[in-house]
């Protein structure tokens, strides 16, 4: 089980991102959060197996087709066992 923190950068927010991300999160098995940010970037926290956290940051950088992804930041977090994922405001 792995977790990673993601900051995704571009034309990310009015596109569905977050609602989009939910639906890829819920097909891969991923657990954690989505939410928009006041400068206008998406972050987001996941959680899974490696494969699907892997798959799941491959999807995060492209996103949705409305959205245009220009860059994306990646950290490690310690997992903590979440299970559902969660759209924020």
């Amino acid at each position: 089980m792995i977790r990673r923190h993601v900051v995704v950068r571009g034309m990310v927010q009015g596109v569905g991102f977050r609602y989009s991300a939910r639906l890829e999160a819920a097909r891969l098995g991923i657990g954690g959060w989505v939410r928009n940010r006041a400068d206008g970037t998406v972050e987001a926290e996941i959680e899974g197996d490696d494969a699907s956290v892997e798959a799941m940051l491959a999807w995060l950088a492209s996103g949705p087709p409305e959205s245009i992804v220009e860059g994306m930041d990646v950290a490690e977090r310690e997992p903590v066992g979440e299970g559902a994922f969660d759209v924020a405001d």
